[in-house]
């Protein structure tokens, strides 16, 4: 007789990660026609032609061959220049690694500093992915949440209880992963709030992650976000994590970087090579032409978010029982529907029933349920489209 076996499975802090629940309603959609997409977070426009010829002109010499784990030198170095003039501070091209992605660099800076059973805290609501890494390495994931500054209001801002954060920075503590702007909610942590935060880690000896992959798309007319790398020096256990995906309008191209203290290189190189090896050398040409194109590609696309911003506030204030907070910068606005709890269900009803693509808000933790995100990087005429198709699905 055969022996009963069970299947073959992954390991426990694998099968406990979270599936995307933003992939989970698009999934819903693939049969549907004439559904409006505002799930995902990326812009409706194709990569600036500059960057996409300077891809194009690299693969026609033959650049398909391995590069450096780093980066190729002209990226690194053009980077260190972008950032150094950026933040006001000297950021060595010896500090900066080439990654294959946003999330790849957010993965390796977990690998870097993070390991079974460490404790980590993370400011939420929160991209799924950046709160499973740390889960898939075998750590504990504490979470914080930034909230509306008035909760009754129509509209109002988001805000972090700092006191809130410092508590649960305890010693013994590995890290605190921040990301500002912040995606789901706009969220921009202000400078002040950086400096005692970086204060509290540096006595304690507690890393910080940061995820500035919007760091470029605020509202306030500066086009730059606060960042940690505007008061860190050197030797701070600070690990930046960016991409060129957003500002530049480059998704699909999967780029990205990270700045790293100096004794971290070299480890930083192996982990490299055993994830992806390199980023592709066409791709790292595009990035290079994205980098000395100038501000005008970013300048441009935030004019156009802050636009759509506005149009969205002003659209879903309107509507009864909406509570929206105001986004200070990203790509998204996020909001509540009075008497709607079950997120999923609903952008699963939205899609099915009226076309209306959008991402629910359980996807970014328990603490954002009830919430739904609605990236507006998309044309006015179809934001408006969509939020008409929104107010006939709330109809009785």
């Amino acid at each position: 007789m055969l022996s009963q076996q069970s299947p073959p499975q992954a390991r426990q802090s694998i099968r406990q990660l979270g599936a995307s629940k933003i992939r989970e309603v698009a999934n819903a959609a693939m049969s549907g026609q004439d559904v409006l997409a505002f799930w995902f977070g990326e812009p409706y426009q194709a990569t600036p032609e500059v960057i996409r010829f300077a891809a194009q002109e690299a693969l026609s010499r033959g650049d398909t061959f391995y590069h450096h784990n780093l980066g190729i030198p002209a990226l690194r170095q053009a980077l260190s220049v972008y950032l150094s003039a950026l933040h006001g501070a000297q950021i060595a091209d010896q500090r900066v690694a080439v990654t294959s992605s946003g999330v790849n660099a957010l993965m390796l800076c977990a690998q870097l500093v993070i390991g079974f059973g460490d404790r980590v805290v993370a400011v939420t609501p929160l991209w799924p992915n950046i709160v499973e890494i740390p889960k898939i390495l075998g750590a504990q994931v504490v979470t914080v949440p930034v909230t509306l500054s008035d909760p009754t209001a129509t509209i109002s801002d988001w805000v972090l209880d700092i006191d809130q954060l410092l508590t649960q920075l305890t010693p013994g503590t590995r890290a605190v992963i921040i990301n500002s702007p912040n995606n789901p909610t706009g969220w921009v942590m202000p400078r002040q709030q950086m400096e005692v935060v970086l204060n509290h880690c540096r006595k304690h000896g507690i890393w910080i992650i940061s995820d500035e992959a919007y760091s470029r798309l605020v509202f306030d007319g500066s086009y730059q976000a606060p960042s940690f790398l505007d008061i860190a020096n050197e030797q701070d256990l600070l690990l930046i994590a960016n991409t060129f995906s957003k500002s530049w309008q480059m998704t699909g191209w999967r780029l990205g970087w990270i700045v790293a203290p100096y004794s971290l290189m070299d480890d930083l190189g192996k982990l490299i090579e055993f994830n992806t090896s390199c980023a592709p050398g066409f791709v790292q040409q595009g990035g290079l032409a994205a980098l000395n194109a100038g501000p005008k590609i970013i300048t441009d696309f935030v004019d156009q978010l802050q636009e759509s911003a506005a149009l969205m506030e002003q659209r879903l204030a309107a509507i009864d029982g909406i509570q929206i907070g105001r986004p200070r910068g990203a790509m998204y606005a996020f909001f509540k529907v009075a008497g709607r709890t079950d997120s999923l269900a609903f952008a699963k009803h939205l899609v099915r029933e009226h076309q209306l693509g959008l991402a629910p808000g359980i996807a970014f933790g328990a603490e954002a349920e009830g919430y739904l995100r609605w990236c507006f990087a998309k044309p006015l005429s179809v934001l408006n489209e969509g939020v008409d198709r929104f107010v006939g699905a709330l109809k009785p």
